[in-house]
């Protein structure tokens, strides 16, 4: 098999997942990049004789890791299956990115902190996870800042898309059969466009930035989920229809922070990069898909 070439040559990991969607709708806007793009289906990061054998004769410089294990709530009941992609996964990743010279880009999240601040977290804080999908993120962090010189981990947070599963998808779908929807409000952080993410990686990569280290990358501004499902409602044109509740008390398996604002400040200042408010990049999004 003869080697692709290795400029700019990028491996999206868990394509299938609403980042590589979202990253795969805007690879047209970067002509320079050779995107390739491997589902789960495709790469099993959680076996490492399958991601050796998936590397040989290929030439990356760069990985994107959007292969992730998300569910919150089913973490609690099946740790080792969040660790097994979050940690063991992103070890196997790491490893053969030391053997082949390839910078590591690793979405991680706010869920690694406990949430006890007042203050938007920043990338020096000390993490302290408070529920096993947290614990399984910041273990794949500590095993890439342990192999690896040339990585970028960006924490994002309340990831949202017109693709997968999420709470934007989640409050449109639920517009239209539901009179009634209660929303907690016990929780704040932002937002995030999946969309902005995904620019802002390509345009990362497009730089050639060399500073490597961890990155916190969400939409700008903050909200409790009820902000967040009033505004969707908002922009679609549907609160006249829905009545829309709080509570400060919505059971749930997994404990989450009750805080979890992330300060963009070193990304901004790193990268100049734009970053929009949560609402605006929420009303961009709805136009688009209407």
């Amino acid at each position: 098999m003869e080697k692709q070439s290795k400029k700019n040559n990028i491996l999206i990991t868990g394509s299938s997942g609403q980042l590589g969607q979202c990253i795969e709708k805007i690879k047209k806007n970067y002509p320079g990049l050779q995107l390739h793009f491997a589902s789960s289906e495709i790469l099993d990061i959680t076996k490492n004789e399958e991601v050796q054998h998936f590397f040989k004769n290929k030439s990356f410089n760069f990985v994107v890791n959007c292969a992730a294990y998300t569910n919150v709530e089913q973490a609690e009941k099946e740790p080792e299956k969040a660790f097994l992609v979050n940690a063991t996964g992103v070890l196997n990743l790491a490893q053969v990115c030391k053997e082949y010279n390839i910078t590591l880009i690793h979405i991680s999240t706010d869920y690694v902190f406990d949430g006890t601040k007042k203050t938007p977290y920043v990338e020096e804080d000390d993490p302290n996870p408070i529920n096993e999908y947290g614990k399984s993120k910041l273990a794949g962090e500590q095993y890439i800042k342990e192999i690896l010189e040339k990585y970028f981990i960006i924490r994002t947070s309340w990831l949202y898309s017109e693709f997968g599963h999420n709470f934007f998808k989640t409050i449109m779908k639920k517009s239209k059969t539901e009179q009634e929807l209660t929303i907690v409000t016990s929780e704040t952080g932002t937002p995030t466009n999946a969309n902005d993410l995904a620019k802002f990686i390509l345009d990362m990569i497009v730089i050639n930035y060399r500073k490597y280290g961890i990155y916190h990358f969400s939409n700008l501004g903050k909200a409790t989920w009820y902000d967040f499902a009033n505004e969707i409602l908002r922009v679609s044109d549907k609160l006249d229809y829905i009545m829309l509740k709080k509570t400060d008390n919505y059971p749930t398996f997994a404990q989450r922070p009750k805080y979890s604002v992330l300060s963009k400040e070193k990304c901004i200042d790193s990268f100049h990069f734009k970053i929009l408010n949560w609402k605006n990049s929420l009303k961009n999004l709805h136009s688009i898909i209407q």
